[in-house]
């Protein structure tokens, strides 16, 4: 009797410490699929669980840090969702390639055009993001999240330093140091400027291998020519000589 009283106790004091870390696991979250380095590229995922048994979710909104606009934000399609991109105009222009750019990136809105994200199951929200700014550790993203029986949660709370966390956080994306070449992410557009140039060093190098080819083959062509007309000339003084 005493041995199933103590199981029983465990059963509940387990199943308190899960419901109270659930949340936990439950949050809006950002992280890069590669390094996200300040000053370069990177592909992050917006990670969305659904908390809710009886609803789905239908409508994910980030807004992006306004005290750090980014210059360059492109989604990447998301099957069985409709993306919307909302810019605006930016109080101090940045300069992106030399080019000076007035307005930014600073909502995207995924809606689902079906079921969206049904409960006990995720869905990532991929965004490629660039170049990030070098003056900052890391960045904090605000996320609305809205269900099929019009349920809203924000996330939008911001940690502060030497507290314990909200209930609610808002996504936080941690920068790394700054790379050498400020590409620290690998992006689409990366992988293609990389292919771009190794074609072009291949193409440099195969004219040059092809010039010095061309080359030794002229002077292999020259060098016969010679040595016939040496022969030619050694048999005509010969036969001076005999005669």
């Amino acid at each position: 009797m005493k041995a199933s009283r103590i199981a029983a106790a465990t059963v509940v004091a387990g199943s308190a410490v899960l419901a109270l870390s659930a949340p936990a696991f439950a949050h809006v979250t950002v992280q890069p699929e590669g390094p996200a380095a300040k000053g370069g590229y990177a592909v992050v995922d917006f990670k969305v669980p659904n908390e809710r048994d009886d609803a789905s979710t239908t409508k994910l909104e980030v807004s992006l840090p306004a005290d750090h606009p980014i210059a360059s934000v492109r989604p990447q399609p998301v099957p069985g969702w409709n993306v919307t991109v909302t810019k605006s105009k930016l109080d101090k222009p940045l300069e992106m390639h030399g080019e000076k750019i007035d307005e930014a990136v600073t909502k995207v809105t995924w809606t689902a055009d079906g079921k969206g994200i049904e409960p006990g199951f995720f869905q990532k929200f991929p965004l490629s993001l660039g170049a990030l700014p070098e003056d900052a550790d890391q960045l904090t993203f605000k996320a609305i999240q809205t269900y099929s029986d019009k349920d809203v949660v924000r996330w939008i709370e911001v940690q502060q330093k030497g507290q314990e966390e909200p209930e609610k956080p808002a996504p936080v994306l941690e920068l790394s140091a700054a790379t050498d070449d400020h590409h620290g992410g690998s992006t689409a557009e990366d992988a293609s400027d990389k292919s771009d140039a190794k074609s072009e060093k291949t193409a440099a190098a195969e004219d040059s291998n092809g010039g010095s080819d061309t080359t030794a083959r002229v002077l292999g062509v020259v060098g016969i020519v010679i040595g016939v007309a040496g022969v030619g000339y050694g048999v005509l003084a010969s036969r001076r000589r005999t005669a």
